[in-house]
């Protein structure tokens, strides 16, 4: 089982920021252009990139597809195109083969898969394994709209139904975590793998290069990835210290 890190790249109001713990209150800005970010971690060696759509998980609809799709026709163009997924406001079909057209390669599902069942099944269904199940969890139960709310689900009955239409892989973001540099919440994120019997990416947290290890050694339970962001802004770990430790990125 391979473990691959994504850094991340989240967009509110067209340019790259950090939220912590999910508050928009709570917002730093690290770059004026997501694109140039995008080339940035290409350059650098990343093998995948995570583009979070902060205004249209909001909003209830991408607000920044239109630089998700610069960001595909900047690696055309450099000839070093690295697949992206997208999330934020994918809550139709309609709106999920716009996403999937404009050159994503997995779209991120959240709030629709836990309150549009209808909508879950068929994107599964039609797109399989294009489609990425994002569970943002305060305490193991979903949170949904941007993180505002808390649905009283919990995330492993959720993974279970989703992973009986065909769910494969799902981002564990631990929201308490998120955005702070306090380390992942590595057990919870086990569990819920090992629960629900499904691939994790695990969100929140990643602090420096020893968390990756940490996670990394998690490959056999079905944590197969995480997402890195304010670690790699900060220059607390970067990506050729992660290709040394024999991670892919």
């Amino acid at each position: 089982m391979t473990f691959t890190v994504y850094p991340a790249i989240d967009i509110r109001g067209g340019m790259c920021v950090r939220l912590v713990k999910g508050d928009f209150d709570q917002e730093t800005v690290y770059h004026q252009d997501p694109v140039a970010v995008y080339k940035m971690w290409a350059a650098q060696g990343a093998k995948y990139i995570h583009v979070v759509d902060l205004d249209g998980a909001k909003q209830g609809k991408p607000a920044h597809l239109e630089i998700a799709k610069a960001m595909v026709a900047a690696g055309i163009a450099d000839g070093h195109r690295i697949p992206i997924q997208y999330g934020g406001g994918i809550r139709t079909m309609e709106t999920l083969d716009m996403v999937l057209a404009a050159g994503v390669e997995r779209a991120i599902i959240g709030t629709s898969a836990v309150e549009d069942k209808q909508f879950a099944k068929q994107a599964l269904t039609t797109y399989g394994d294009r489609v990425v199940v994002g569970l943002d969890c305060r305490n193991g139960y979903v949170a949904t709209k941007g993180w505002l709310e808390t649905a009283s689900v919990k995330a492993v009955d959720v993974a279970r139904e989703l992973k009986a239409w065909g769910a494969k892989l799902f981002i564990y973001t631990d929201i308490a975590r998120d955005g702070t540099l306090t380390g992942p919440n590595i057990e919870e994120m086990v569990a819920f793998a090992e629960a629900a019997d499904v691939d994790v990416i695990a969100s929140g947290g990643v602090s420096n290069l020893q968390d990756l290890k940490d996670l990394a050694m998690q490959r056999d339970n079905g944590i197969v990835g995480a997402i890195v962001g304010k670690a790699l802004y900060m220059k607390a770990v970067t990506l050729e210290q992660i290709k040394t430790e024999g991670i892919e990125c």
